[in-house]
């Protein structure tokens, strides 16, 4: 078995390195993915000891949490899997709504249960906040359905710091998720001391910057029109941030690593950060981003990569 952590104060033990399963039947997400191909990663994931699974609603919508739930069934091993999903997104013919009503709420851990063919749902998180609930309500239902046995904790999406105090007026949250990676640092100064005082695990999204940290890209790479529409991507931009991974490309050398499994280390090495979820196309970036858990890295790399990356 491999190394396992616990997320925050939850009682949910994980290997370190995580799935995120948005390319797992999230058709509306990305083009050409085949269900079997979403199943055949979560399978090899679960041989490889993988075993916490990202998902939610709206990745399909609702296919991903479906296969998962497939896979799980035939794999007859759900007591030793981790599942984590999300719900706040309510589609009504050609609209898309945030709803963080508590009934909506109810009804959307309930579906998923059916879609995921389980009786628990290990961390159910409020996908993204909508305008007129007050925080702190939707995470009462939540509460009442951890109460139930229906989850098993507690987390938020999206939140704004605003937010996620009202949300975690009581001390009921358990977990943020939240864009960070090396070149996106913002929720450092703002949420990450309230998250170790308030002993909430943070999980990173797009932890490798929709690629760019895995270190593959260079000046002369062709970047699609979507790409050049990400600031990260943008003319100057691209420039700067080839450049820092350049300079995380010689400490990758130094432990004799792939720049995407250090940056991944390095997030590891935060206070507040217990697990990251990268996400996968195919099964063998499965056993690369495993390849994380071997990186050590010393307290003047760590120091040297947080100065590279500087905000």
């Amino acid at each position: 078995m491999r190394q396992q952590t616990r997320i925050g104060t939850t009682e949910l033990m994980v290997t370190p390195i995580g799935l995120g399963t948005n390319k797992v039947g999230g058709h509306n997400l990305f083009s050409n993915l085949k269900d079997e191909d979403g199943k055949n990663i979560v399978r090899r994931a679960l041989e490889l000891g993988i075993d916490f699974l990202d998902t939610a609603y709206i990745y399909g919508p609702a296919r991903s949490e479906e296969l998962i739930g497939e896979v799980l069934k035939e794999n007859g091993q759900r007591e030793n899997v981790v599942i984590a999903t999300k719900g706040a997104h309510k589609i009504e013919g050609n609209d898309t709504l945030i709803d963080n009503s508590p009934a909506f709420l109810r009804q959307s851990v309930e579906d998923s249960l059916k879609r995921l063919q389980t009786d628990y749902i290990d961390l159910y998180y409020i996908h993204f906040p909508d305008k007129d609930t007050p925080k702190d309500e939707a995470v009462g239902e939540l509460k009442k359905l951890k109460e139930e046995g229906k989850i098993r904790a507690i987390g938020v999406s999206n939140f704004s710091i605003e937010q996620l105090k009202q949300a975690n007026r009581h001390g009921d949250v358990d977990v943020l998720q939240s864009n960070y990676n090396l070149l996106e640092r913002e929720v450092e100064q703002e949420f990450f001391p309230y998250l170790v005082e308030n002993k909430i695990s943070f999980v990173p999204y797009f932890p490798l910057a929709s690629g760019l940290l895995g270190g593959k890209y260079t000046k002369d790479t062709p970047l699609t029109d979507s790409q050049k529409k990400k600031p990260l991507f943008q003319e100057g931009n691209y420039e700067k941030n080839l450049d820092k991974i350049d300079q995380l490309r010689s400490i990758a050398e130094e432990v004799n690593a792939a720049v995407a499994n250090v940056a991944l280390a390095w997030y590891l090495t935060r206070d507040c950060i217990d697990v990251v979820i990268p996400g996968t196309k195919n099964p063998q970036q499965l056993e690369d981003n495993l390849k994380t858990l071997d990186v050590h890295l010393s307290e003047e790399q760590v120091k040297r990569i947080d100065q590279i990356f500087a905000v």
